[in-house]
């Protein structure tokens, strides 16, 4: 009995003495994964404790799917080993409150609930590396657009909510603390963007999050605490958020922000938005989500949210070399850049495809084991998106394992940062290049093009386009082509748009020309070009308009045409936008400051795009000639938006 004691004490002393990893952990050493390929500039000042996260909610589903996980030198092992070798010393792991239907199938994404949590969180502590748990407070997805109450809380009144928010979220955490995993932080909400638990005032908002916090408190008081928000691009956003949250006085440490580079804007303006709040409110920043594409192809018959074919920035090459560029960058501006800057967290780095033979075969496992990112089960909490577009996933070209589950080079990343990895330059692929013909002019393909060298840097080669059909440009009308080509052994695209010649300067305001004119009339609270490509029709600039009020939506934006000669024209400029109820929008020509021809125009939601055009007016050649867009709304809800674009002023045939 005496020795039974003894034995246990020791035990209990070996578990205090790596409380830091948990009790049965191993300590994983981490060298820098030599690379012949990998170019890796160093971050310098990275801290020791500097957070590398990975988010790895999926992983469990996956495997109970089939997938398998490799580690660089080909051997079948745990992921989370994997992981912890590469240099990721943080896992995040989502938490739903009951992601099943009334049967019991699951929602997808991984089913995550808080049993999901402590299977990850028990493999994570064992090679080291802490646990960011992120509660959603929703039973599926939670994001800007969607932040749904659990079907468990439905119809609460806000402090019956509030008090079942602690409850679960002290459970939750109890049994990540019984089970022994090393939790560093907690977030409160995921991309909470003005919403939570179904809650849309902010009071109601901070009451959900205190709730969560106290929790944290009581449970880990060790553990920081994380508020969590996205869209760093919009203007004032994250200002407005920290200041209703300090208003309150909500008990947090960290401010997190989502960046995907494809939709969030530059690094330039994420570090200005977080030095603000880190500044202001003397609170730690992170970037709780980022992601990039390491190749175009999809490997399981799901669409991916981000692909070719344009509609999304692209900062680097769709390569393992730009992905680790993307990854390498946002370290190095949280590091050096952003204040109180304590770590990055990679969105689903292991989410890769089940199957690969047939849609059919992968649904199948989606529906099952919920490794898609939605099953039909989904319909019964969310009809409206899930369950009419459930599927599997949507990222598997932003992972860093290929389909196999082997590891990509870009992995190596995490533990090069660092150090560094000076490899010789190469160039690593094509820039597109994108050219604008008139029908009657002369097409001219460029003679070079740029190589993304492995340093992200841009070099000109020489290039060959290969069966260009110039008849068929010339004879296909308004037209876009891709002519393929070679260029340093690597493939090559020119993007050859034929299109009438735009008599308009600066026509979707790339250029942010003064002769747009814009007149406001009452007291509009944004009216600019601004610079966002996926609010954008064509190129990355277009013109935005908000105002919170109702009825100060009013103003014209309109070119004086100079140096045109007579004839017959035709004028068209296209709006996009919301919120912006009642509305007399309509683009218009004016000869001598008198209208004489308009097209209406409507606005019917985000990315629905509404052209009006004047089919046919004559010019003398010599009246003024103005041309432009008359906008007012009269707003709803939060206040009208917009977007304008594309202004174009062609030459009718006779």
């Amino acid at each position: 009995m005496k020795k039974v004691k003894t034995l246990c004490a020791v035990a209990i002393m070996a578990c205090a003495l790596t409380a830091l990893t948990g009790c049965g952990s191993k300590k994983i050493e981490v060298e820098p994964i030599p690379s012949d390929t990998l170019f890796v500039e160093k971050v310098e000042n990275m801290p020791e404790d500097f957070i590398l996260g990975m988010d790895s909610s999926q992983v469990p589903a996956l495997e109970a799917a089939g997938v398998k996980y490799y580690d660089f030198d080909g051997n079948e092992t745990d992921v989370f080993e994997t992981l912890a070798k590469s240099g990721i010393n943080y896992i995040r792991v989502r938490v739903w409150v009951d992601p099943f239907d009334s049967e019991g199938n699951g929602y997808g994404g991984g089913n995550c609930n808080i049993d999901t949590a402590v299977e990850i969180g028990k493999r994570a502590t064992k090679y080291g590396m802490k646990l960011l748990v992120n509660f959603h407070y929703s039973d599926f997805w939670a994001d800007p657009a969607k932040q749904m109450v659990p079907k468990a809380w439905a119809g609460m009144d806000i402090d019956t909510k509030a008090n079942a928010v602690y409850d679960y979220t002290v459970e939750s955490l109890k049994k990540l603390k019984d089970a022994k995993v090393d939790v560093g932080m907690v977030q409160v909400g995921n991309e909470s963007n003005g919403a939570i638990c179904g809650e849309k005032i902010w009071m109601n908002i901070y009451k959900i999050m205190a709730a969560g916090s106290k929790a944290t408190r009581e449970v880990f008081p060790d553990a920081l605490v994380a508020v969590h928000f996205a869209n760093p691009e919009k203007a004032g956003s994250y200002a407005d958020y920290a200041k209703k949250l300090n208003y309150y006085q909500l008990d947090y440490d960290v401010f997190a922000s989502s960046y995907y580079p494809f939709w969030h804007g530059t690094l330039e303006n994420l570090t200005e938005v977080l030095n603000h709040v880190a500044d202001t409110y003397d609170k730690k920043v992170m970037i709780a989500e980022t992601a990039y594409t390491y190749t175009e192809n999809d490997t399981d018959f799901s669409g991916n949210s981000v692909s070719g074919g344009g509609g999304v920035t692209l900062d680097y090459p769709m390569t393992v070399q730009g992905q680790t560029n993307h990854v390498r960058n946002v370290v190095d501006t949280v590091v050096n850049d952003i204040h109180n800057g304590i770590g990055v967290f990679y969105w689903e780095g292991t989410w890769i495809s089940v199957g690969t033979n047939s849609w059919e075969e992968n649904s199948a496992l989606w529906e099952k084991y919920g490794a898609g990112w939605a099953s039909s089960y989904a319909k019964e909490y969310d009809p409206n998106d899930a369950g009419k577009y459930y599927g599997g996933c949507a990222c598997d070209n932003q992972a860093f394992f290929d389909a196999e589950g082997k590891p990509l080079e870009s992995l190596k990343v995490w533990s090069l940062l660092g150090t560094g990895n000076n490899v010789p330059l190469k160039a690593d692929s094509i820039e597109p290049v994108d050219v604008m013909f008139d029908l009657n002019g002369t097409i001219t393909l460029p003679e070079k093009v740029n190589a993304f060298m492995t340093d992200n840097s841009k070099q000109e080669v020489p290039v060959t386009w290969k069966d260009v059909d110039y008849d068929k440009m010339y004879n296909g009308g308004v037209a876009k082509y891709d002519i393929v080509g070679e260029a340093d052994g690597m493939e090559a695209h020119c993007y050859v748009s034929m299109v009438e010649y735009n008599f308009l300067t600066d026509y979707s305001f790339e250029e942010n020309s003064p002769v747009w004119v814009a007149t406001a009339r009452g007291t509009m609270d944004e009216l600019y070009v601004e610079d966002k490509k996926t609010d954008s029709l064509t190129g990355s600039l277009h013109y935005h308009f908000w105002s919170a009020n109702p009825d100060t939506v009013d103003f014209d934006l309109e070119q004086e045409v100079k140096d045109l000669k007579a004839g017959t024209y035709k004028y068209a400029i296209s709006i996009m936008g919301g919120d912006c109820g009642e509305t007399d929008i309509y683009a218009y020509v004016k000869l001598n400051d008198e209208i004489v021809a308009t097209a209406p125009l409507g606005i019917s939601g985000y990315g629905n795009w509404d052209t009006g055009l004047i089919e046919e007016f004559e010019y003398n050649g010599t009246d003024k000639l103005v041309v432009g867009i008359h906008v007012k709304c009269s707003g709803e809800g939060a206040g009208a938006w917009g977007k304008i674009d594309d202004a174009l002023l062609n030459s009718v045939a006779k």
